[in-house]
């Protein structure tokens, strides 16, 4: 049985998108719609998005995946509401189908 991260705990949603089609356009409009829908969310204190760097090619970096977003919540109940905000609901209507698949990786932050 796993215990909830405390309400009052930061928490960390890290998000990774492969694309159906990954033009440099296609990648772009993902980065610039998580912009316009989701950095100005309640209870967001950090945001970040952008397309995988070309050249990080170690044998330990991930490499099957075209955007990332990295948001930092306040708290749990943040990313609660955020997951239900009109503005997130809305950026997954209009893109889901772009998406070849998503990965999303939730921590506690500290």
């Amino acid at each position: 049985m796993t215990t909830p991260a405390p309400t009052s705990t930061m928490i960390a949603h890290m998000v990774y998108f492969t694309l159906k089609e990954a033009s440099p356009t296609s990648q772009q409009k993902l980065v610039d719609d998580c912009r316009r829908y989701l950095k100005d969310i309640p209870g967001i204190v950090f945001f970040a998005v952008g397309t995988i760097v070309p050249d990080l090619a170690r044998p330990v970096n991930v490499r099957d995946f075209h955007v990332g977003l990295h948001v930092i919540f306040s708290s749990r109940k943040e990313h609660d509401d955020y997951q239900v905000d009109a503005r997130h609901q809305r950026f997954i209507a209009e893109n889901k189908d772009t998406w070849q698949q998503v990965r999303v990786f939730d921590c506690v932050a500290s």
